[in-house]
């Protein structure tokens, strides 16, 4: 076996050979992490020992990372406080990212084997260290990775800083929360910590559909059933639909995409159940405008719907912190009160739910981005070019 060799989790993109043969890097802001030795294994493609893979996951877990990218050309990368750095070890080859995708894809049915795939969602598990969400995809004729980090520890509603409210609308016995945002900023995580916090104190048959599933969830005083798109059902439609089946009192779509899909979790929360989903748009408004255009034709009916469904909305953003150590939460909250079921039904004639969100926050727990932003900026959690980044002042 060849000599363990140092390498480093730098920021910055590969700049020149140095005599070992690695790249070397630019800094690339903070991003400087050590991590320890990496061995190679001895061999000319060490993917192809999955116990090479898990050493790499347990690195990026280490340096605090929220993602591994695996792409042909480059090093391994890590999203670390939301900048993309890279590991001090030789560009990924073809034949790399083809075994790592085998090993990570290995409880998946592909017809066609790898040969076959354009995009595919899974899951993968490191035993005593965390879950990973994986998509696994082509670009350039060539397979390329992204693990999302999932802790087996379900963080709670306290621990991640969301509103007080958050507790509340989990609470809700029937309804819609949507919980909204762009990819990367924690929608995921947000319904985890509700779902526990009802699995601790509320006794509810919750069911979860999700591609895949991230969060393992221990059975305590709910009973939690977790269904993955393309192992337990075929799409969220149809495990939508099913799950009206099967006695439940909470159900988690991981993704709405489509208008059946939306019309679906619709007649869900009409008919006496509590829905979480999550949808990937910027801000309350936003999500009226996105749900409005899911359905053909008048948007009459859907905001008719949808006034009365609705128990709240949570949008969230991750901004870089004033101290370097990670990212603060910003939030926006909609709360489903009758004078915002009023304005979502009939918005001409009634007062914008931007000014409803601002003066319901004492009362109700609602706000904008701009109050959370604000606070933060009040806090010194981020300073203020973060501040005026995000909000243009």
């Amino acid at each position: 076996m060849q000599p363990v060799l140092h390498r480093f989790l730098r920021g910055g993109r590969p700049t020149q050979r140095s005599e070992d043969g690695t790249a070397d890097f630019l800094e690339f802001g903070i991003c400087w992490l050590a991590v320890e030795s990496l061995s190679n294994f001895g061999i000319p493609n060490p993917y192809t020992s999955e116990e090479y893979l898990q050493a790499l996951l347990r690195k990026t877990v280490a340096a605090g990372a929220s993602d591994l990218h695996l792409k042909v050309g480059q090093p391994p990368g890590a999203r670390v406080r939301g900048s993309l750095v890279y590991f001090r070890l030789e560009p990924l080859t073809a034949d790399a990212t083809y075994a790592a995708a085998a090993h990570l894809l290995r409880s998946r049915d592909l017809a066609g084997g790898l040969e076959s795939i354009n995009e595919v969602d899974a899951s993968y598990e490191v035993p005593d260290l965390a879950r990973f969400r994986v998509n696994v995809y082509r670009q350039r004729g060539t397979l390329a990775i992204v693990l999302r980090i999932i802790p087996f520890k379900i963080p709670s509603i306290d621990e991640l800083g969301l509103p007080a409210v958050c507790r509340t609308l989990a609470e809700k016995d029937r309804g819609l929360v949507l919980c909204v945002g762009a990819a990367g900023n924690g929608k995921s995580t947000t319904l985890a910590a509700m779902i526990d916090h009802m699995n601790r104190n509320l006794s509810r048959h919750i069911v979860t559909v999700e591609d895949p599933i991230e969060y393992l969830y221990q059975d305590e005083r709910s009973s939690i059933s977790q269904r993955e798109i393309g192992i337990d059902t075929a799409g969220f439609a149809q495990a939508l639909r099913a799950a009206l089946r099967q006695d439940p009192d909470v159900i988690q779509v991981g993704e709405i995409r489509d208008g059946e899909t939306m019309d679906i979790a619709l007649k869900a929360a009409e008919t006496g159940h509590l829905v979480l989903s999550t949808l990937h748009t910027p801000d309350v408004t936003r999500t009226m405008n996105r749900v409005a255009a899911l359905f053909a034709g008048s948007t009459e009916d859907v905001r008719e719907r949808l006034g009365d469904a609705l128990q709240g909305i949570v949008a969230q953003r991750l901004l870089p912190r004033a101290d370097g150590c990670g990212l603060a939460l910003a939030t926006e909250v909609l709360v489903g009160t009758g004078s915002v079921r009023e304005t979502i039904k009939r918005p001409l004639g009634n007062p914008p739910l931007k000014e409803l969100m601002e003066q319901g926050a004492s009362m109700y727990g609602m706000h904008t981005f701009e109050m959370s932003i604000k606070l933060l900026l009040h806090d010194s959690i981020i300073d203020r070019e973060v501040a005026r980044q995000y909000l243009g002042f």
